[in-house]
């Protein structure tokens, strides 16, 4: 999937378990600059893990979440794919709340 400006991602999985897609991209729109580059050093430097978890409800799961303590750097956002949610764990690791919708690249503003 390509959004324009450079930035696209590719999503893969095992045809066996497609509840499994490993996300591959990098850093840059819709974070900011100073965003993506922090994001592209800790990539470089090994300190930064992450993933994503599929959801049918990214405002109700935040508002639970939210409840229970959960750190949310980025409550739920529109997103060109959907509705987005970044949160950490107790070890700051960033976990991603993705609310999916259909779309094709000329979905995104940047394309």
């Amino acid at each position: 999937m390509s959004m324009g400006d450079g930035f696209r991602w590719v999503t893969i999985h095992h045809p066996d378990h497609p509840e499994l897609e490993v996300t591959l991209m990098v850093p840059g729109p819709p974070l900011d600059d100073g965003m993506a580059e922090a994001v592209r050093r800790s990539l470089a430097a090994g300190r930064m893990g992450g993933f994503g978890l599929a959801t049918d409800d990214c405002h109700g799961d935040y508002e639970k979440l939210s409840a229970r303590g959960v750190e949310f750097p980025q409550p739920p956002a529109d997103r060109p794919y959907g509705i987005e949610a970044v949160m950490r764990d107790n070890s700051g690791n960033w976990l991603v709340l993705v609310e999916q919708k259909p779309y094709t690249g000329s979905d995104f503003p940047h394309a």
